[in-house]
Formats: C-alpha cells, structure tokens, sequence
C-alpha cells in the first residue's frame, strides 16, 4: 500500500483513497490551466507522492518547505512494484515520483511541479518574468532533464539501487558537467545570479549526492560552496545519504 505522512519526517499513517479529478499536461501551444487569481497557499495540504531517496522528489520536497506550503507525503514503495500499480499509474503513467495533488490539480513531473508551484504559491524571485531570467532558469531545468539525469543521477542509480545503465558513462557525463558549470559558479552565488531560483533546487540533490554515485566533488570548490549556499537558505531540507559509492569506502 501507498503509505500517506502529513510530512515526509513524520511517522503518522492515514491510507486515504487516491481520487483523480483532474490531470494537467503541458503542452506547446495550449493553456494547461485556466487564469485565475494566484492564492497564496493552497486550500488543503497538498500531497505529495515520492519516495525518500528520489533527487526527484527531493525536489519537490524542498520546494515545498522553502515556500512553507501545507502538505502531506505519500510514500510510494517502488520496490514493491506500488507505481506500476493501475492506480498509481492513473495519475503518474510512466510510473515515477514525484506527482502532487493539489485540489483539483493532478501533477507529475519534477520540473513542471517546480514550475508550477512557483507561479501559484511563490514570488518571482523563484521563476523571473523577465525574458533573460527566465530563459536562465530554462536551462537549468534542461541540465536537471538532461546532463544531471544522465550523468550523476544515473551514476548513482547504479551503485545505490543497481541499475543496469553504463557506470562509467553515467561518470563521464557527470565529469563533464561539472566541469562546464564549477567556473561559471566563481563569478555568481546561485544558478543563475545572486538569488536563488527552482533552478538550483532542480540541481541541486543529484550534484550534492554525486559522491554517492562514485564521483567525487574534491575538484570543484565553487560547486561545493554552491551547495553549501543551498543548504544555508531557510527551511532547507536534506536528502537522506547512503553508504554507497565513495561514501562506502
């Protein structure tokens, strides 16, 4: 069973019947919700659907508390095969975390609930209206879906959860991103300037875990204080470790 928590540190257990009104898709040329006055928190919790160790749902988890949003966590037990379950896959049907319920709302995605929560609860210092601010914080979503997923996510999709993807790939990959982003973080405190943005809570569990995935973060000292800077903000929330990769040594 999906194991509901009023917040994902909390131990109290309540299974309440999932209920799918309706699914948002974001799709070019289409308005994925209607206009409507933009609340500043949610009429009830929202619920969130992940599992403790997914730099996915970390995100997602982060955000949430940094915009000190009411929520509950459902934990999904993917090794009991619970996301491939029809129920699951009603409201999240390539069976990943994270997904959110947020009233009417059915979201899965981590970068499009990130987008998402930041235009209904956050201001516009987490997503920048402006044309160059925006297109910033893009890129940044595009190296979480892109080099940060092929490289330090699936590194350590192996060594944690024994993934059959390429190790020495998924290094490399995670080597060269590091090394394209380490200078570019000499000259800015944050992703994209001087604040924060989803931007860095789209990177940031899957570049603070890369250790985990057997690839060391020693030669990059601006990335390090990156995410020291991350973990310094209000309401910072970690992603739990594991003894595995480097950290096993």
């Amino acid at each position: 069973m999906i194991v509901y928590l009023p917040r994902l540190e909390h131990a109290r257990y309540a299974v309440i019947p999932v209920a799918v009104v309706q699914r948002v898709f974001f799709e070019p040329g289409t308005d994925a919700m209607p206009i409507a006055p933009k609340p500043t928190r949610p009429t009830r919790p929202i619920r969130l659907y992940t599992t403790p160790l997914s730099g996915h749902g970390h995100r997602v988890w982060l955000f949430l508390e940094m915009l000190q949003i009411p929520y509950e966590t459902a934990l999904v037990d993917m090794a009991a095969g619970e996301n491939r379950k029809p129920e699951f896959l009603a409201i999240s049907p390539f069976g990943q975390v994270p997904v959110i319920a947020d009233g009417e709302v059915v979201l899965f995605d981590s970068n499009a609930i990130l987008v998402y929560l930041a235009k209904r609860y956050g201001d516009t210092t987490w997503l920048p209206d402006d044309p160059l601010g925006a297109a910033a914080v893009q890129r940044w979503l595009s190296l979480a879906a892109g080099q940060i997923a092929y490289g330090p996510c699936s590194a350590r999709l192996v060594t944690v959860f024994g993934a059959p993807l390429d190790h020495q790939t998924a290094k490399a990959i995670a080597v060269k991103l590091f090394d394209v982003i380490e200078p570019e973080f000499a000259a800015k405190a944050f992703a994209i300037g001087d604040q924060p943005t989803i931007a860095d809570v789209a990177a940031y569990a899957y570049i603070a875990h890369a250790p985990e995935g057997g690839v060391s973060l020693e030669p990059y000292p601006n990335l390090r204080a990156w995410l020291r800077r991350v973990e310094a903000l209000p309401h910072f929330v970690p992603m739990p470790a594991t003894k595995a990769g480097l950290l096993a040594e």
